[in-house]
């Protein structure tokens, strides 16, 4: 079977009702960037992000899978599909797609601020004075602004083996995440979807454009994999 690569972004999700990063009502209003998603702004404030996270989880724990996400799992009886995500939620997981990789961390585990390697599955709130086995507080498992990505390594390397790359919902502005597209061999054939593209023909070699949200871009898609 051929591999077929999908990188997804916040758009992806959207559907389901999870805010977007780039929206003008998007997740972050209210809150300075830095001071919700940093380790300074953690250090300064912890009480203030471990909230802010909790509204996520809370808000991520109300939402179900959309199409696009069903769609991209109906992929995989016609390709061995690897989806590489930018999203923090469990969507593709619900929708029983079978291989994920989250760049950015998940929202529903959170790790030891003084072992990484300790992590645990989480679904409620998360407050000051929940501690690890280890007897350090607890942290969101997400990769914060400032912070080393430690699975952009295991990215690249499934990227680079793409037969087909498809790109949902994302403006491939967030770095270093959006540099992937540039480790899939030249003549692979991208596909993507969203409703504001944000790269264009001019950029890639075999890019075709669904300007759509991802549920009616995925159905596309769909016919157009599988014909």
């Amino acid at each position: 079977m051929k591999k077929l690569v999908i990188l997804t972004g916040a758009g992806i999700s959207a559907e389901s009702g999870l805010k977007t990063f780039r929206d003008a009502d998007g997740l972050w209003e209210g809150h300075d960037i830095m001071d919700v998603a940093s380790p300074e702004g953690f250090y300064n404030n912890p009480k203030l992000v471990l909230d802010f996270y909790n509204q996520r989880r809370c808000q991520l724990l109300s939402v179900v899978p959309n199409r696009a996400h069903l769609n991209l799992v109906k992929l995989e009886r016609f390709y061995d599909v690897e989806i590489i995500t930018q999203n923090v939620d469990d969507l593709h997981e619900r929708a029983k797609s079978s291989n994920v990789l989250h760049v950015h961390g998940e929202l529903l585990k959170v790790r030891s601020t003084s072992n990484e390697n300790l992590v645990y599955d989480w679904k409620t709130d998360l407050v000051l004075g929940d501690t690890c086995e280890k007897n350090s507080q607890l942290r969101p498992h997400i990769v914060w602004f400032g912070e080393e990505v430690p699975l952009l390594d295991t990215a690249i390397e499934i990227i680079a083996k793409a037969d087909i790359l498809v790109i949902i919902g994302t403006s491939m502005q967030v770095y270093p995440a959006a540099s992937l597209v540039h480790f899939i061999a030249p003549e692979t054939p991208i596909y993507y979807i969203d409703p504001k593209p944000a790269i264009s023909r001019s950029q890639f070699n075999h890019l075709t454009i669904i300007p759509e949200v991802a549920s009616t871009g995925t159905d596309e898609l769909f016919r157009i994999l599988t014909d």
